[in-house]
């Protein structure tokens, strides 16, 4: 792959209430590359099934034009929003999903015959759309929104073209890592985890700590949400950072930064 290629990925922030106000779902990867011992959120790659018509039928109330409107594309943006939701049922077991019987993640019987199902999508022997049509269900998109867009630098080997999410998700669906391309997994205030980078205690990467402080200061999932959700798509511009060396030192810039438009 050329480095000027870009892979189309996409990262979901989750969300839910806690005492402490709330709380988003943080993931560490493993040691392989290119996101080695970070903490970051669950996503990844966009896949052609992604894409597949029948998976997009059964997304409720959003077209692939209200998806690509969303993300400031012509089309085929919706595949964005189905791989958010894929990765977070394949990295950490949780499922945006329903149906007028059912509630993801309330029932225990439910949710372990989901994990088989889960075990069986990461393995390769499932599609997701299989799954949903199985058992009645329809991705839920609702309390889903657009947060950022970002492009991994052109320094980098392998550049992604990922856009970020932010959802709200019910108290009772709990996660549970994969331990292979995840190790670790916690729920925590994006003040705090702002904070644990500062001090050193989590390794995180600019695009991880630039959207954790764009979701500080609100009381609950539901606020934080629809105030990301009344942002014009035009108001979320893509973000490409551009990376120097000054004085053997790598300096990191954003668009809007002094000497951006020179680096």
């Amino acid at each position: 792959m050329n480095k000027n290629d870009l892979t189309p990925a996409a990262t979901i922030l989750l969300f839910r209430d806690s005492p402490e106000g709330p709380k988003v779902l943080m993931v560490k990867r493993s040691k392989r590359p290119p996101f080695e011992n970070l903490y970051v959120f669950p996503g990844g790659k966009v896949d052609d099934t992604d894409r597949g018509t029948e998976v997009a039928s059964l997304c409720k109330n959003i077209t692939d034009q209200e998806a690509s409107f969303q993300l400031n594309i012509k089309s085929g943006g919706l595949a964005y929003w189905i791989a958010a939701i894929r990765e977070s049922f394949e990295e950490v077991g949780i499922l945006m999903a329903e149906s007028a019987s059912k509630k993801v993640g309330e029932d225990d019987s439910f949710n372990t015959l989901l994990e088989s199902y889960r075990k069986k999508l990461n393995a390769g022997d499932i599609l997701l759309h299989e799954i949903l049509s199985k058992e009645d269900l329809y991705l839920s998109l609702e309390n889903m929104s657009p947060l950022s867009h970002w492009i991994t630098p052109k320094i980098e080997a392998k550049r992604f073209n990922t856009r970020f999410f932010v959802a709200s998700i019910p108290n009772y669906q709990n996660n549970e890592h994969d331990g292979k391309e995840i190790t670790e997994s916690v729920w925590i205030t994006p003040e705090m985890a702002l904070e644990k980078a500062s001090s050193g205690e989590m390794q995180m990467i600019m695009p991880t700590l630039k959207n954790l402080e764009s979701c500080c200061g609100f009381k609950s999932a539901d606020e934080l949400i629809t105030a990301i959700k009344k942002i014009s798509p035009k108001d979320k511009p893509s973000i490409l950072p551009k990376f120097f060396k000054e004085n053997g030192t790598w300096v990191g810039l954003l668009p809007g930064d002094e000497g951006y438009d020179d680096a």
